[in-house]
């Protein structure tokens, strides 16, 4: 049975509709990340699962229960925002116990849940601190740790990294992972970091202007974008995109306009090259270089090299394609085969 499933759900605020219709299984155990540009809805569809904003239409079942119209506290689920809300005046531990004791749970019972807790993220050190004497990454623990204690059906997370730095980021995604595995619940994660959602995700949901454009693993995403928003969105430069009017020797599927190639799968030789450019910009990032190359009508293009290459501002070079990684978009920007 689904942990979660979203039946045609809809928010509309007065004339504005900012959620179109979501259909969405989330299966129990599963971490699913929605991403998307601003304003494309992602965080108000979490806030609705929440409870914390109305459903207009449809329906938001958890487990096999009719949840769409119960308030947040009986929905079961636990919340970590992007701002850590911690009490400064409290402990870590009194901040981690703080719902269960507000349930009026026994101290004994209290004391094992935050022990536990505290153990899972690593917090045993820092019990008898208060939030002003921890840093960011810590701070978020303890937000989580609060969620934790209450054994919720699903962990839902609103841009929990996004107040830290590229460091502390890194670290908390390892936090988040290995907090997954070991609790094995269900999570629904929001973020416009599009490498969070890769390296955490079992599923991404792609979401575009409050609909759903494609949902996957990240590597069905990243490997078969259904439309030029995900090709474009999902990857790290973008996909290139071009028109197919502008590349030489390709064998297209009927339909196709526009023609899409990863920097990866795009290497530098003048013999047999599908396009021709000069070197515009090179950007060195150690391991890697990404060059971008001007193809003069068919764009600029950028092709991942290795980092110690020679390549230099006003080089001509031609660009070869791996024709078994070439996508291609028709005139409404769907994927062709």
């Amino acid at each position: 049975m689904p942990s979660l499933t979203l039946k045609a759900v809809e928010k509309w605020f007065g004339e504005v509709q900012v959620i179109k219709g979501v259909d969405l299984e989330i299966e129990e155990g599963e971490f699913v990340i929605f991403v998307g540009p601003s304003g494309c809805g992602k965080s108000t569809l979490l806030r609705m699962i929440a409870g914390l904003e109305e459903t207009s239409r449809g329906q938001i079942l958890i487990g096999d229960r009719d949840a769409t119209a119960e308030p947040p506290s009986r929905r079961g689920l636990a919340m970590v925002f992007q701002s850590y809300a911690l009490y400064p005046h409290m402990s870590v531990r009194d901040n981690v116990g703080f719902p269960l004791k507000s349930a009026g749970l026994p101290p004994a019972e209290i004391k094992e849940k935050v022990d536990e807790a505290a153990r899972v993220l690593k917090l045993d050190a820092y019990m008898d601190r208060r939030p002003k004497d921890l840093s960011g990454g810590q701070r978020q623990r303890v937000a989580i740790g609060r969620s934790i204690v209450r054994d919720p059906t699903a962990f839902l997370f609103d841009e929990p990294l996004s107040n830290l730095d590229a460091a502390l980021r890194v670290e908390m995604r390892y936090e988040i992972a290995k907090l997954h595995q070991t609790l094995a619940a269900t999570m629904i994660y929001v973020t416009h970091d599009q490498v969070e959602a890769m390296t955490l995700a079992d599923r991404i949901v792609v979401l575009e202007f409050g609909r759903i454009a494609q949902v996957g693993t990240p590597r069905e995403l990243y490997e078969r974008p259904a439309n030029l928003f995900v090709a474009q969105f999902i990857g790290s430069p973008k996909m290139n995109i071009l028109p197919a009017a502008h590349v030489r020797g390709l064998t297209l599927a009927d339909g196709t306009v526009d023609v899409g190639i990863r920097p990866e799968h795009i290497t530098l030789g003048m013999d047999g090259a599908h396009v021709d450019g000069v070197v515009d910009i090179l950007e060195y990032l150690g391991a890697d270089t990404f060059v971008v190359v001007d193809c003069g009508e068919a764009g600029k293009l950028t092709v991942r090299v290795a980092g110690d290459t020679e390549l230099k501002p006003g080089d001509a070079v031609g660009l070869i394609f791996n024709t078994t990684r070439t996508h291609g978009f028709d005139s409404a920007g769907l994927a062709v085969s």
